[in-house]
């Protein structure tokens, strides 16, 4: 009956006499009817399967409760005289048809209908299962109380029939209360004598254990050997056929296992050792997928560990101590990965480990113990340099303890040597502060000497370093003494040369704090047509060869001339210039060699961390690997905020290199007055309204129709122009000469801050991100007659110097900036207000531009306005920069490209003006 489906619905149809009653199961594809006898035994054998539909059980349970009935002889002739009925049933029968009942009424019905279908089944089995002849009369009580086969027997029934019935239900109620373990698990335990193990083979034995208890476990030869309910395993009668299922299965993940399965008792298997091998190499994975355990013998070790070590290439394990004084480990210093094998924690010898490599069994006898190996090891054995690496990546490896081998991350073991180096660059900011050169003439503050020491102490080794300090907190004057502290160090012969590449803008500024803090020692600029190298670098000059200035753009060009020149130190000043390891400027400062080199910046990381890996791989080369590896090591899962362990082991890495304070920092800056911040909310005017509301609409139309790659130009289109309707009709429409007052509430407002401004002698930093809104805010102030000049990417370096030293005399009181022109590297103290026209995405750019105002030297309170206007998506990025959720990191993280990705519902909700 193997045929009929029990995972689908079945319904009981009661027949006249009962005993006429059909059961029909269905599935997708058909639907049988079979009598009630011929339904039974479908029904018995169906009752111990876990997958039954809730009906067949339902029919199961009332088909063998009717047989119980039978077998106890509670039944008797119906009314009619033609048929048997349920007869003399006690109080605990009763209870059973309502448990029955009730334990099934989940099925969809309710439990007087499950009832009326249980009593149905029952009066159908007790009238099929005697197969009686006519009765003349109902049957007497005397009757009613004796055995079944004796009242079958007055009643005229098949005494043979009988009996065969009674041995039925006694087998089915056998099975029924047989709480015997049916449901079994596999595993393989390893055995092996001597003898087995000097010939390199184990062999499986084949266990089975209870699925609901671990603990009853027998092997499988005992299992087939013993059957019935007195064999001694204690499992039932299918828990071969469950256990052969399994095996099937694990045959199936590991096909060396096929041969068990043509064993007729499947106790054993010999492995030989490819076998073993394969065991090893993929077999106990694959059978841990199909939840099947190897287990091992004691006496057989497997506790052998693979480790990485690190030491030096020439001689392993030993780094010269001169070398730590002339740099990092010298210059033609080579490092070596290999792997280090262990057997409990206790580190191979050489002599092991070549045992290892030339064992042709993963069986081996070390230290008198026998140990399986697995092949990955014996394949470490053998090839154990991993490979070999510059000082920069030993470092790496040193200050993370970890290192990648086929992308898995392995513990490193670092010697005793390479330690202290790593002790030395992690104290290096804390230590006792080295002594300020006597040819400087400044007073430098306790962190600055700090920065100093640290500076030193990493440049001593032959590293380079990114002093990230605020702006205005004294970069520049921290270099300056380190050029002197090495100077000082040099001997006679002065030291090299160093050569500061910075914007144009800054030109003046560097010369400028070098006469000042270092008079007397050489500095030149190599810029514009009448530049030259000659003498420098050349003897015992003052202050050790002297600085030499450049800009970004000339260095570019004259690489060459540069490169030929032994530079001491290289200082990339604002570094973030070089964010961009692709770009030509980029390229061209990493031909120029020198002792060492340190990166400048006040925001080391302005979109995202591959920048920050840009400037470090110019100070550091090869310390965080390469940009791919970089990308998929260290960015990816730390910008993801997957795993808090990768970000504090890349602060271990970079922290020795990357030095950051802040004026916020207690004790950094104590003497700088108070800042304070004020966002101006305005509203648009009607002609900005009308503009802001028919762009939307028509640009959303277009990015809505657009394919992927056009719709990414047009939402940055969109941006940007929305942004310049909020700053005034006239800049989105390009008008030449337009007229401004009344069209935007900016405008008003800047007359009325700037009006204040001047009335009480201060003086003022406008900044705007465009050029073409700087123009109209000349010709307004112009119109109005208020002193100011305009600094752009376009103006010459001399008339930059002009302009400064003018606002910070006192002549121009406002100072008109492009926010990338203007936003670094200038010094303007003499402003008490930053107006910030409007928003940048990245609120970093915005503090480096008012830190041209708020920084040391400042000695009034910093006024600092942005410009926002209501409802627009200026509020909106604003909003989403202070709240920090989710979509302002991505703005953080990648500025108006982010936005481009964002569906057209979202990125209508966030330009649509917000109706006050």
């Amino acid at each position: 009956m193997s045929f009929v489906p029990v995972t689908g619905p079945a319904t009981f149809r009661a027949g006249e006499p009962p005993r006429d009653g059909l059961v029909e199961f269905s599935d997708d594809r058909r639907t049988i009817s079979l009598p009630i006898r011929g339904a039974l035994p479908v029904l018995t054998r169906a009752h111990s399967r876990d997958d039954l539909h809730p009906s067949v059980a339902l029919l199961s349970g009332a088909a063998l409760l009717g047989m119980r009935l039978v077998a106890a002889g509670k039944f008797g002739p119906g009314p009619d005289g033609q048929s048997w009925q349920v007869a003399a049933l006690d109080q605990d029968d009763e209870d059973r048809i309502v448990r029955l009942a009730s334990a099934r009424s989940h099925a969809g019905l309710d439990e007087a209908t499950a009832e009326g279908i249980v009593r149905a089944v029952l009066g159908a089995v007790v009238d099929a299962m005697p197969r009686a002849a006519p009765i003349a009369t109902r049957r007497s009580p005397a009757a009613a109380g004796r055995p079944a086969a004796e009242a079958a027997g007055a009643s005229g029934a098949d005494p043979e029939f009988t009996r065969r019935l009674q041995e039925r239900v006694a087998r089915a109620r056998a099975r029924v209360g047989d709480d015997r373990p049916q449901l079994v698990s596999i595993a393989l335990r390893v055995e092996a004598d001597e003898e087995e193990l000097v010939a390199g083979a184990v062999r499986l034995v084949l266990q089975v254990h209870s699925s609901d208890n671990a603990a009853h476990v027998c092997d499988a030869a005992l299992l087939w050997a013993e059957s019935g309910p007195d064999a001694s395993h204690g499992f039932g009668d299918r828990a071969r056929t469950h256990a052969s299922i399994a095996l099937r299965a694990a045959a199936d993940a590991w096909p060396v296992l096929e041969r068990l399965l043509e064993l007729r008792v499947p106790d054993e298997l010999t492995l030989d050792t490819d076998e073993l091998v394969s065991l090893l190499d993929e077999g106990i994975a694959a059978l841990k997928e199909v939840e099947v355990d190897v287990f091992w013998p004691r006496n057989l070790d497997r506790d052998v560990t693979a480790k990485v070590q690190l030491a030096e290439a020439r001689k392993p394990g030993v780094v010269r101590e001169e070398a730590l004084q002339t740099g990092l480990f010298g210059p033609d210093a080579l490092f070596g990965f290999q792997w280090q094998l262990a057997l409990h924690g206790d580190a191979l010898t050489e002599e092991e480990m070549d045992q290892l490599a030339g064992a042709a069994s993963p069986i081996i006898k070390i230290r008198d113990n026998w140990t399986v190996v697995d092949p990955a090891m014996l394949k470490r054995a053998k090839r154990r340099l991993i490979r070999t690496v510059q000082p920069a990546a030993a470092l790496a490896a040193t200050l993370t303890n970890v290192v990648q081998v086929d992308d898995v991350q392995h513990e490193t073991i670092v010697g005793a040597s390479l330690l202290r180096v790593r002790d030395r660059l992690q104290t290096a900011g804390t230590r006792e502060p080295v002594a300020v050169p006597e040819a400087l003439t400044a007073t430098l503050r306790d962190y600055q000497r700090q920065g100093l020491t640290w500076l030193a102490e990493l440049t001593d080794l032959g590293l380079g370093a990114c002093l990230a300090d605020d702006m205005g907190l004294g970069k520049t004057v921290q270099v300056i003494a380190l050029h002197l502290h090495r100077a000082s160090l040099s001997g006679g012969d002065g030291g090299g040369p160093t050569l500061v590449v910075c914007p144009a803008s800054l030109l003046g500024n560097w010369e400028a704090e070098i006469r000042r803090f270092a008079p007397g020692v050489p500095v030149r600029r190599f810029h514009g047509s009448t530049r030259s190298l000659e003498g420098v670098g050349g003897g015992a000059l003052v202050g050790g060869g002297g600085f030499v200035l450049t800009t970004y753009g000339t260095m570019r060009r004259d690489a060459a001339a540069l490169a030929e020149v032994r530079w001491d130190l290289v200082v990339a000043d604002e570094a973030q210039h070089v964010k961009n390891a692709m770009s030509s400027t980029s390229k061209a400062l990493r031909t120029i060699p020198s002792a060492a080199r340190v990166a400048l910046t006040g925001t080391p990381v302005e979109n995202n961390l591959t920048e920050l890996w840009a400037i470090l791989d110019w100070a550091i080369p090869g310390l965080l690997g390469s940009r791919n590896a970089f990308r998929k090591v260290w960015a990816a899962p730390i910008e993801a905020g997957v795993d808090e362990g990768v970000t504090r082991q890349f602060a271990d890495l970079i922290g020795p290199f990357l030095l950051r304070r802040r004026k916020s920092d207690p004790g950094i800056a104590p003497e700088l007055p108070p800042k304070t911040e004020t966002d101006h909310l305005l509203g648009l005017t009607r002609e900005q309204v009308v503009l802001y509301e028919t762009y939307v609409r028509d640009c959303m139309r277009r990015i809505e129709e657009a394919d992927e790659d056009t719709r990414r130009g047009l939402v940055l289109g969109l941006l940007t122009g929305l942004k310049q309707i909020c700053n005034h009709p006239a800049h989105f429409l390009k008008q030449a000469n337009p007229k401004l007052a009344g069209r935007s509430e900016k405008l008003d407002l800047l007359d009325e801050l700037v009006g204040t401004v001047l009335a009480e002698d201060g003086a003022v930093l406008l900044f705007t991100q465009y050029v073409a809104m700087a123009r109209l805010l000349e010709q307004h102030l112009t119109r109005a007659g208020i002193s100011h000049q305009f600094l752009h990417g376009g103006t010459p370096v001399a008339e930059r110097e002009r302009m400064v030293a003018r606002f910070q005399a006192g002549e121009t009181p406002v100072f008109l900036l492009s926010l990338k022109a203007g936003g670094t590297g200038l010094n303007l103290t003499r402003a008490d207000h930053v107006i910030h026209v409007d928003r940048w995405w990245n609120p970093a750019v915005e503090d480096q531009a008012t830190d041209r105002a708020y920084r040391i030297g400042q000695t009034k309170p910093v006024q600092v306005h942005r410009f926002v206007t209501q409802g627009t998506i200026e509020e909106k990025i604003a909003e989403l920069l202070n709240r920090k959720k989710a979509l302002a990191d991505s703005v953080l993280a990648r500025g108006e490209t982010a936005l481009t990705e964002l569906s057209n519902d979202d990125l209508r909700d966030l330009v649509e003006l917000r109706r006050q």
